[in-house]
C-alpha cells in the first residue's frame, strides 16, 4: 500500500511536467520558427511478488518523462518585413550570442543595428559574408562572420567606358539636298558623376547604303570648343552592318578639359555584340530599340533587403541593386539532441553531431526564403486535446493518493 503512494506521486510529477511543456507550447503559438515538443513517458522497473516467479508484478509507477522538439516545417507565411527570412527544408541559420557562443535559430525576423550589423529581433548577430571580390560579388570561400550592411553610404560614381546604341536607319532616307538626318542623345557620368549629353547625328549619304555618323558634347562641358568626332557607316544589300567590321577597333571619343574639373573621360562606341551588329538599315523609320552605358552618378543607399537564397541586396538611388551579403545556414543530422536556450536559439549537446555550415540550399541545407517566416509548429487543436488528457492523468492519481490514505487510517483503526 505504501508503495502506491510513492507510484502516484510520480504521476503527478510526470503529468505536471506534461502540464508545463503543453503550456509552453501554446505561449509559443505565434513565435516564428518555434518547434513543438512532445512528452514521452516511460514506466520503472517493476517487483515481483510471490516465489519470484514474475507471476505478479507490480510497477514503481512512472519516469521522468522526456521531452523531443519535432522539427518538421512549419507554414512559410508571406510578411512586409525586407529582411525577414523563411527556411523551407532542414537546417539553421548560424547566429552569435551576446557572450560570443556560436547558436543556431529558424527564426526568420531579422533586422540591421545601429552599426550596420545584421541580427535577429533579439539582438543576435547573423553569420555569414560581406566582403566582397574585386568584381564586387560576396566571397563565400571564407570564413563565416558576422555580416555588415553598408548603411547610409554612398555608392562611388563610375565614369562611363563604354556605350551602345542598338538603332535602325531608314534605307528609304532621301539622298537630298538636304540629306535625311537622324539623331539620339544619351546620358554619360564622369569621375565626379557629372552628367554629359552625348549626341549621335546620322546623316544619309550620297553613296548607296551609307550613312555619316557625327557625335558631339556640348562646349560648355568642356574648357574648351569640342572636335566632333566623325566616321562612315556602310551597309551590305541585307541591311547588315559591314564597315566598321566587327574586327575593327570601336569609335572611340575623348573628353578633355570637363568644366566640372573631373578627369578626363574616354569612352568607345560598341557597334556590335559579340559579332552581331547593333545597327542595321531596313525600310523602317529610323528609331533606336536600346541604349546602354556603363557609368552610373554617385548615389545613395536607398533600402537594405534580403532576398531568395539569403543574399542581402542592397538598393541605391541610381536604380542599382548590389548584392552585399550572403546568409550561412547549418545542418545538423540529430536536430532533436539540441538545447533551446531562449530567443529562438539552440545549442549543441553532447549528444549533437558537428553542424555542416554552408550556402543554402546546398549539401542537405534547405532553402531561404526573402519576404516570409517560419511559422510556429504548434497544433492548437492537439496541445488543448493533451492538455485535457493530462489534466484527467493527473485528477486520476490524485485520487489514487486519496484512496491509499483512506486504506492507511483503516488499517490504523484496526489497532483500536
Amino acid at each position: 500500500m505504501i508503495t502506491s503512494f510513492s507510484t502516484a506521486l510520480s504521476a503527478l510529477n510526470a503529468y505536471s511536467t506534461a502540464i508545463d511543456v503543453v503550456g509552453n507550447n501554446l505561449a509559443n503559438l505565434s513565435t516564428p520558427g518555434f518547434k513543438t515538443s512532445v512528452i514521452s513517458f516511460h514506466d520503472l522497473v517493476t517487483q515481483s511478488l510471490g516465489a519470484g516467479s514474475g507471476e505478479t508484478q507490480v510497477g514503481f509507477g512512472v519516469g521522468r518523462p522526456v521531452t523531443f522538439r519535432q522539427f518538421s516545417q512549419g507554414a512559410i507565411q508571406t510578411t512586409s518585413g525586407p529582411m525577414d527570412a523563411a527556411i523551407q527544408g532542414d537546417g539553421f541559420l548560424v547566429v552569435r550570442t551576446s557572450t560570443g557562443a556560436q547558436a543556431y535559430t529558424r527564426g526568420g525576423n531579422l533586422q540591421v543595428d545601429l552599426s550596420g550589423m545584421l541580427t535577429t529581433a533579439t539582438g543576435e548577430k547573423l553569420q555569414g559574408w560581406s566582403k566582397t571580390k574585386a568584381d564586387g560579388s560576396v566571397d563565400t570561400n571564407t570564413q563565416v562572420g558576422n555580416i555588415v550592411v553598408p548603411v547610409g553610404t554612398l555608392k562611388a560614381p563610375i565614369p562611363t567606358g563604354n556605350i551602345s546604341l542598338d538603332l535602325n536607319l531608314n534605307a528609304a532616307a532621301k539622298v537630298g539636298p538636304p540629306a535625311e538626318t537622324f539623331s539620339t542623345s544619351a546620358e554619360i557620368f564622369d569621375s565626379l558623376g557629372q552628367s554629359h549629353n552625348v549626341t549621335f547625328t546620322y546623316t544619309k549619304s550620297t553613296t548607296v547604303n551609307q550613312w555619316n555618323y557625327s557625335i558631339t558634347v556640348p562646349d560648355s562641358d568642356l574648357s574648351g570648343p569640342f572636335t566632333p568626332v566623325t566616321g562612315t557607316l556602310v551597309f551590305d544589300s541585307n541591311g547588315k552592318l559591314t564597315t566598321p567590321a566587327a574586327t575593327d577597333v570601336s569609335p572611340s571619343v575623348a573628353l578633355t578639359g570637363l568644366a566640372s574639373g573631373a578627369t578626363d573621360l574616354t569612352f568607345n562606341w560598341n557597334l556590335y555584340d559579340g559579332t552581331r551588329p547593333r545597327l542595321s538599315q531596313f525600310t523602317q523609320p529610323s528609331a533606336v530599340a536600346a541604349l546602354a552605358q556603363d557609368g552610373s552618378p554617385t548615389a545613395n543607399l536607398v533600402r537594405v533587403g534580403l532576398g531568395d537564397g539569403g543574399q542581402i541586396f542592397a538598393s541605391y538611388s541610381n536604380g542599382q541593386q548590389l548584392v552585399v551579403g550572403q546568409l550561412a545556414m547549418a545542418t545538423v543530422r540529430n536536430p532533436e539532441s539540441m538545447i533551446a536556450i531562449g530567443n529562438s536559439n539552440f545549442q549543441l549537446s553532447a549528444r549533437s553531431a558537428l553542424p555542416a555550415i554552408g550556402l543554402p540550399g546546398s549539401g542537405g541545407r534547405g532553402l531561404v526564403l526573402g519576404g516570409a517566416v517560419e511559422a510556429s509548429t504548434v497544433d492548437i487543436a492537439r496541445e488543448f486535446t493533451n492538455l485535457i488528457v493530462f489534466q484527467r492523468g493527473y485528477q486520476a492519481n490524485s485520487r489514487v493518493i486519496t484512496t491509499a490514505d483512506e486504506l492507511s487510517q483503516e488499517t490504523i483503526n484496526l489497532k483500536r
